[in-house]
Protein backbone atom coordinates (compact mmCIF):
# COMPACT_ATOMS: atom_id res chain seq x y z
CA UNK A 1 0.00 0.00 0.00
CA UNK A 2 1.30 3.45 -0.95
CA UNK A 3 1.77 6.42 1.37
CA UNK A 4 0.14 8.43 -1.44
CA UNK A 5 -3.64 8.50 -1.96
CA UNK A 6 -5.12 7.40 -5.29
CA UNK A 7 -5.83 11.04 -6.24
CA UNK A 8 -2.26 12.06 -5.36
CA UNK A 9 -0.80 9.25 -7.47
CA UNK A 10 -3.08 10.18 -10.37
CA UNK A 11 -2.04 13.83 -10.14
CA UNK A 12 1.66 12.96 -9.86
CA UNK A 13 1.40 10.70 -12.92
CA UNK A 14 0.47 13.78 -14.99
CA UNK A 15 3.32 16.05 -13.82
CA UNK A 16 7.09 15.99 -14.20
CA UNK A 17 8.25 19.38 -12.92
CA UNK A 18 8.61 20.03 -9.22
CA UNK A 19 10.49 22.27 -6.81
CA UNK A 20 12.90 20.68 -4.35
CA UNK A 21 13.76 22.44 -1.10
CA UNK A 22 16.98 21.51 0.69
CA UNK A 23 18.86 23.19 3.54
CA UNK A 24 22.51 24.22 3.28
CA UNK A 25 25.03 23.82 6.14
CA UNK A 26 24.29 27.38 7.35
CA UNK A 27 20.56 26.60 7.59
CA UNK A 28 19.64 28.59 4.48
CA UNK A 29 16.93 27.07 2.25
CA UNK A 30 17.78 26.24 -1.36
CA UNK A 31 14.82 25.73 -3.76
CA UNK A 32 15.20 24.61 -7.37
CA UNK A 33 12.87 23.44 -10.14
CA UNK A 34 13.66 19.98 -11.44
CA UNK A 35 12.40 16.75 -12.95
CA UNK A 36 11.61 13.75 -10.78
CA UNK A 37 10.18 10.22 -10.97
CA UNK A 38 7.83 8.27 -8.74
CA UNK A 39 9.46 4.94 -7.84
CA UNK A 40 6.47 2.61 -7.51
CA UNK A 41 8.54 -0.35 -6.28
CA UNK A 42 9.88 1.63 -3.29
CA UNK A 43 7.05 4.22 -2.97
CA UNK A 44 9.66 6.99 -3.14
CA UNK A 45 10.42 10.02 -5.26
CA UNK A 46 13.72 9.73 -7.17
CA UNK A 47 15.57 12.79 -8.49
CA UNK A 48 18.64 12.74 -10.70
CA UNK A 49 20.37 14.65 -13.44
CA UNK A 50 23.59 15.47 -15.21
CA UNK A 51 26.62 15.64 -12.89
CA UNK A 52 24.04 15.37 -10.13
CA UNK A 53 26.42 14.54 -7.29
CA UNK A 54 28.17 17.88 -7.92
CA UNK A 55 25.02 19.98 -7.41
CA UNK A 56 24.19 22.06 -4.34
CA UNK A 57 20.92 20.14 -3.85
CA UNK A 58 22.79 16.80 -3.72
CA UNK A 59 25.42 18.17 -1.32
CA UNK A 60 22.75 19.77 0.88
CA UNK A 61 20.68 16.57 1.04
CA UNK A 62 23.83 14.61 1.89
CA UNK A 63 24.48 16.77 4.95
CA UNK A 64 20.85 17.42 5.97
CA UNK A 65 18.34 14.82 4.79
CA UNK A 66 15.24 16.92 5.59
CA UNK A 67 13.77 17.90 2.21
CA UNK A 68 10.46 18.84 0.60
CA UNK A 69 9.23 18.50 -2.98
CA UNK A 70 6.29 20.51 -4.31
CA UNK A 71 4.49 19.55 -7.53
CA UNK A 72 1.77 22.05 -8.43
CA UNK A 73 -0.25 23.83 -11.09
CA UNK A 74 -3.27 26.14 -11.44
CA UNK A 75 -6.37 25.34 -13.47
CA UNK A 76 -8.48 28.21 -14.82
CA UNK A 77 -9.98 30.41 -13.68
CA UNK A 78 -8.13 30.04 -10.34
CA UNK A 79 -7.98 26.48 -9.02
CA UNK A 80 -4.56 25.75 -7.47
CA UNK A 81 -3.59 22.10 -7.05
CA UNK A 82 -0.59 20.72 -5.22
CA UNK A 83 1.12 17.69 -3.75
CA UNK A 84 3.85 18.44 -1.22
CA UNK A 85 6.11 15.58 -0.18
CA UNK A 86 8.12 16.09 2.98
CA UNK A 87 10.65 13.42 3.76
CA UNK A 88 14.11 12.09 4.39
CA UNK A 89 16.57 12.22 1.52
CA UNK A 90 18.86 9.32 0.77
CA UNK A 91 21.73 10.39 -1.48
CA UNK A 92 23.00 7.56 -3.65
CA UNK A 93 26.27 7.90 -5.56
CA UNK A 94 25.13 5.18 -7.97
CA UNK A 95 21.70 3.73 -8.70
CA UNK A 96 19.74 1.70 -11.24
CA UNK A 97 16.27 2.13 -12.68
CA UNK A 98 13.48 -0.49 -12.67
CA UNK A 99 15.00 -2.13 -15.76
CA UNK A 100 18.40 -2.47 -14.07
CA UNK A 101 20.08 0.25 -16.14
CA UNK A 102 22.62 2.45 -14.37
CA UNK A 103 21.25 5.97 -13.86
CA UNK A 104 24.04 7.46 -11.75
CA UNK A 105 23.68 9.54 -8.59
CA UNK A 106 20.20 10.34 -7.28
CA UNK A 107 18.36 11.77 -4.32
CA UNK A 108 15.71 9.31 -3.15
CA UNK A 109 12.99 10.91 -1.02
CA UNK A 110 11.37 8.60 1.53
CA UNK A 111 8.08 10.41 2.30
CA UNK A 112 7.24 11.13 5.94
CA UNK A 113 4.33 13.50 5.25
CA UNK A 114 2.18 14.13 2.18
CA UNK A 115 0.03 17.27 1.99
CA UNK A 116 -2.21 17.90 -1.00
CA UNK A 117 -5.03 20.18 -2.03
CA UNK A 118 -7.24 20.98 -5.00
CA UNK A 119 -7.07 17.47 -6.48
CA UNK A 120 -10.79 16.74 -6.25
CA UNK A 121 -13.58 18.97 -7.65
CA UNK A 122 -15.53 18.80 -4.39
CA UNK A 123 -12.71 20.22 -2.24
Amino acid sequence: MSVFSASELEYLSERRLGRLATIDPRGVPHVVPLGWNYNQALDTIDIGGRDFDKTMKFKNASSNPNVALVVDDVLPPWRPRCVMVRGRAETLEASVNAEGDSIGPIIRIHPTQIISWGLNEDR
